[in-house]
């Protein structure tokens, strides 16, 4: 009796606990059915220029729009690309911008929140679309602008494009449409780029760039394709100028002035890269950059480039500026020989002082020359007068003879002659 009442206890209660797992399971089942099937989207395509928008609707009702919080996940993905985007939006639409891309493929899910809480209260399953659009000629494109005014922009033409297809192009900024002013062109004389010269940009407008594929064979056939650029994003500077190296307390320092910009020139806005030989690359945000000197290998030179990093994103480094040498004829040797040439000047110079006074050089060179005597002087006196007497005696003496017949002019001139040979001048004076 016993076991007859146990068994059917046992049974009872496994009957009451897979009564209530079913029921739980049932109702868990029933919810996500009641889920997924209480709401759906509805997707479609509003084309625009470059551009689509992917709207789309469910069917909630105003009481649940009111009540909860709604919020769609869209994720989408382009045709020639592995890169899945995905986002979390309030609005029903999307812009997708094409540009280079023939179609894409989006899927759209609605999620239901409680206002306090924000715990998910009921979500959709996906929504799914395709967009196939016209197709893509070109591929690689690249735009770039440099020297402050000048734009470059290139391309490849795909092998599966139509033999008779021919690319043009043209930009629209600040409301000005601008006509490409020379086509760059392949052996096939394919226009694979387009290079123009004395644009001035705005850096806060957008460049919009539109691509168009003419085939020849087939006139009704036109394609345009659009791409959009912040200028300053494309832009490649110039190196930096005026760079130069000094030796300063046992370091070599590197200077440098910002190159020009098509925006801001703010100081901060810069990033730059300092190439030493030999040595690792660094990132300096400053105008200068300073290491210490360890006696660098011959020809050891340094070069900077530049980009924007902190004011605006732009992952185009310009070229490097010319090679700076830091070792050699120009610089630390130049330096260091003339402090050593410096300091043995000063060394000999010390010495030779140091000599002069232990012999007394100096007080020879210093002595004062001594004053004359009063006899000397007298006598020196005397024989400037005799000296000036005899000049005058001549010339007396020429005049008086100018007035002397030629004969007796030669006769007197040797009589003085032999006055002067036997001394007896002055005494017949």
């Amino acid at each position: 009796m016993a076991c007859v009442t146990v068994v059917p206890v046992m049974l009872i209660l496994s009957f009451y606990q897979c009564k209530t797992e079913f029921s739980t399971s049932l109702a868990s089942g029933q919810r996500k059915v009641m889920d997924a099937l209480g709401l759906h989207n509805v997707l479609w395509i509003t084309k625009h220029d470059s551009r689509v928008i992917l709207s789309w609707n469910n069917n909630l009702t105003k009481e649940e729009t009111e009540k909860y919080i709604v919020k769609y996940i869209l994720s989408y993905r382009f045709f020639n690309s592995t890169q899945e985007r995905k986002e979390r939006l309030q609005e029903k639409k999307k812009i997708i911008r094409l540009e280079l891309h023939s179609g894409f493929k989006a899927k759209v899910k609605t999620q239901l929140f409680a206002k306090e809480t924000e715990d998910i209260i009921k979500e959709s399953d996906w929504s799914e679309f395709t967009y196939k659009a016209p197709p893509v000629y070109i591929q690689n494109l690249s735009c770039i602008i440099y020297n402050i005014s000048f734009f470059n922009c290139t391309w490849n033409i795909k092998a599966e494009a139509p033999e008779d297809i021919q690319i043009f192009s043209s930009y629209r900024h600040v409301g000005k449409l601008f006509e490409c002013q020379q086509y760059i062109k392949n052996a096939r004389k394919k226009n694979i780029g387009c290079h123009m010269k004395e644009i001035y940009f705005q850096p806060s407008r957008k460049i919009n760039l539109n691509i168009t594929a003419r085939d020849f064979r087939n006139n009704s056939r036109e394609l345009s394709y659009y791409k959009t650029f912040t200028p300053q994003t494309i832009e490649k500077l110039n190196p930096p100028n005026n760079v130069s190296v000094s030796l300063e307390n046992r370091s070599i320092k590197i200077h440098w002035k910002p190159p020009p910009t098509i925006g801001s020139a703010n100081n901060k806005c810069f990033l730059y890269q300092v190439k030493i030989t030999d040595l690792k690359i660094v990132n300096v945000t400053e105008e200068n950059y300073k290491y210490p000197f360890h006696k660098p290998a011959n020809k050891c030179a340094a070069q900077v480039r530049a980009k924007k990093e902190i004011c605006i994103r732009n992952k185009i480094w310009s070229e490097w500026s010319e090679p700076v040498f830091i070792h050699g004829e120009k610089t630390v040797d130049v330096l260091l020989l003339s402090l050593t040439l410096l300091c043995l000047l000063i060394f000999l110079g010390g010495l030779l002082m140091y000599a002069c006074r232990r012999y007394s050089c100096l007080e020879v060179i210093t002595t004062p020359v001594p004053h004359p005597s009063d006899n000397i002087k007298t006598w020196l006196t005397d024989e400037t007068r005799h000296q000036q007497h005899m000049s005058m005696q001549v010339e007396m003496h020429s005049e008086v003879t100018v007035g002397i017949p030629k004969e007796n002019r030669d006769e007197n001139i040797e009589q003085q002659k032999c006055l002067k040979g036997s001394g007896l001048e002055d005494l017949q004076r």
